[in-house]
């Protein structure tokens, strides 16, 4: 038997097409997604299916290519661009002989790197464990035996039972936990809201510059690089759009398609930044070719969290990579639906700032 806590960073992805017709733009974002975890992709197994295969996902043929990709190429790691049942990764890792990651677990670990905040760390910790409860039993048989040995003989809990109640232990402090920070979290709003403070939420899909115009808009340091997930942690300021206009902004962590639950769930506290905002700055990328997937994807997320309801307003970002000029967009009863900047150049900031204003005078008369 292999050692299954071993680490490696090299690894061998694997990616089926199960008819999507953004198949391979897919597969060009789960490299991306790969090398932000910082690990280095040796070669891409990839192959046709109408369905998963119950034992092996990808099919017991489909797993002997990937056993020998893997001695061929001497990988640590195989790395699903799926989501993978307990079973199979069990399946995989006892003909593969390496450890065996699904999507799931790759941007739980992406988060778990770029957390820096308490607050951030805590949320990840707690999706982490609400999937590994699940997976407590895979590829670790040695749980199941009945511990034994001295000071170890008597109630006659087994390895496995132990960890489970341990872990279940530890979700419920952390939960305690976050729930002060949302109570917090709460209280900080319900002052705004007494000051009659508007507030801006920055969404998004990842890596499509939010940070970027957050510190543009703000003059803030935050973090900010050409990597999935670069950001993790929400942070708000004040900016002043004018001699009589502030909102209170914040920036918020990217979104991206098969968002895991757990994390989802796990972020809750952060995500009501948003559900609470007036309004939400969806920031796009312009230049990308999938730009309506990616719109539609953080529409999913944002109806999962209840923000659904929430007014927008599109940010065409990175215009200068498709030479668009800066500027408005209106509909047809004259309200601003979008704007085109460039983040990164400084482009269209002041027609941003513009929308805005315009947005809190319409809000302001609406409300009135």
């Amino acid at each position: 038997m292999f050692e299954r806590h071993k680490k490696g960073e090299d690894a061998i992805l694997v990616c089926l097409d199960f008819g999507d017709p953004d198949y391979r733009d897919d597969v060009d974002e789960f490299v991306q997604l790969v090398s932000s975890a910082g690990v280095t992709p040796l070669h891409v197994v990839e192959g046709k299916r109408s369905r998963p295969d119950p034992a092996f996902f990808a099919g017991t043929g489909k797993a002997e290519e990937i056993a020998l990709a893997v001695r061929s190429h001497g990988a640590e790691l195989v790395i699903f661009n799926h989501q993978l049942s307990p079973a199979q990764e069990r399946n995989l890792e006892r003909v593969l002989q390496c450890r065996v990651l699904d999507r799931t677990t790759l941007i739980l670990d992406i988060f778990a790197q770029r957390a820096r905040t308490s607050e951030g760390k805590l949320q990840v910790e707690l999706a982490q464990l609400a999937h590994i409860q699940t997976r407590l039993i895979r590829g670790w048989t040695h749980l199941e035996r009945q511990k034994g040995g001295i000071g170890l003989r008597g109630p006659g809990e087994t390895q496995l039972e132990t960890d489970r109640r341990l872990i279940g232990g530890r979700v419920k402090r952390l939960k305690a936990q976050l729930a002060t920070v949302q109570k917090q979290r709460s209280t900080q709003r319900r002052a705004r809201q007494r000051r009659g403070e508007f507030t801006v939420s920055i969404v998004g899909y990842t890596n499509a510059g939010k940070s970027t115009l957050f510190n543009a808009l703000t003059k803030a340091k935050l973090y900010a690089a050409d990597q999935l997930f670069a950001t993790l942690d929400t942070t708000s300021r004040k900016l002043y759009l004018d001699s009589e206009h502030s909102v209170i902004i914040s920036d918020t962590v990217g979104f991206i398609r098969q968002l895991p639950h757990t994390l989802v769930a796990a972020f809750r506290a952060t995500l009501e930044e948003t559900v609470e905002a007036d309004l939400l700055l969806h920031v796009v990328d312009v230049s990308h070719p999938l730009r309506d997937m990616q719109i539609s994807e953080v529409n999913k997320v944002l109806n999962e969290i209840g923000a659904e309801q929430i007014p927008q307003l599109l940010v065409w970002n990175k215009i200068d990579l498709r030479d668009q000029p800066a500027g408005l967009e209106y509909d047809e009863s004259g309200r601003v639906i979008a704007a085109r900047v460039s983040a990164k150049q400084g482009l269209g900031l002041d027609e941003l700032r513009r929308a805005l204003i315009e947005t809190m005078n319409q809000s302001v008369k609406e409300d009135e």
